[in-house]
């Protein structure tokens, strides 16, 4: 992302979600980022998903530019080369957990890769679930069929937005081990937003953002920690 504003209009009012943010997210690594409620983390990951457009500034997935494509090529593009992790499953009821997985393939006019199908299966634990359907399962199961739904295209990037906000602590922390697992493993780069400081350490780096702005970017660390920062962040917001 290069010098990306958003600034959407309510009303009379100009509302600025982002203000010139610059930053490069790094092939293999696992971001976090985090900001108080109404500091630009949505609108961040959405720009920078291609899921919205920048009032200004340009964007680079991979090493396509984002940022002049019409909706239809954004469309294609997501398909090819992102993948995505909600707090809600977005799972189709009458599917299998298999069909699922392949949807984005099928919505694209391709095939799975039997091979790649299997090994993303196994490495998410569904091997033994494959047939079920998703009220079949339980609700950090659906979350790892999202997850094996958004690797299974080898996307450039998974963003995951809020991934465990409907998971319970040990369900949540299981889905976050295999996050980091796949970043270990498999070299897969994840962007995730977050508010939870346990969630956020399980990441290499942390972006904080306050008022559309990047306000400090730091190694991960404990969970303690980032929440005194976020903490900190709190205070100094409201006493501008």
């Amino acid at each position: 992302m290069n010098a990306v504003t958003k600034t959407y209009r309510r009303g009379a009012h100009e509302v600025h979600a982002l203000r010139g943010v610059t930053v490069g997210l790094p092939r293999g690594g696992f971001i976090a980022v985090m900001g108080p409620s109404g500091s630009g983390k949505s609108t961040f990951l959405h720009c920078a998903a291609g899921l919205d457009t920048p009032t200004s500034g340009t964007v680079h997935l991979g090493d396509v530019e984002l940022s002049r494509m019409n909706e239809t090529r954004l469309t294609e593009l997501r398909r090819e080369k992102a993948g995505f992790v909600f707090q809600a499953f977005n799972l189709i009821p009458s599917l299998s957990v298999a069909d699922n997985i392949t949807l984005p393939l099928r919505l694209a006019g391709g095939r799975a890769d039997r091979a790649w199908l299997d090994e993303v299966v196994r490495r998410v634990g569904l091997g033994d679930r494959v047939t079920h359907r998703p009220s079949q399962l339980s609700g950090g199961q659906q979350q790892r069929v999202a997850l094996a739904r958004a690797l299974v295209t080898r996307p450039e990037v998974v963003f995951a937005d809020e991934p465990t906000g409907a998971l319970d602590t040990t369900t949540a922390a299981e889905v976050l081990g295999l996050l980091r697992q796949v970043v270990d493993t498999m070299g897969q780069t994840v962007v995730m937003v977050t508010h939870d400081p346990v969630a956020a350490a399980y990441a290499d780096q942390v972006l904080f953002l306050a008022d559309g702005v990047i306000v400090d970017a730091v190694r991960s660390g404990t969970a303690d920690a980032i929440a005194r920062r976020m903490s900190d962040l709190g205070r100094s917001m409201a006493a501008a």
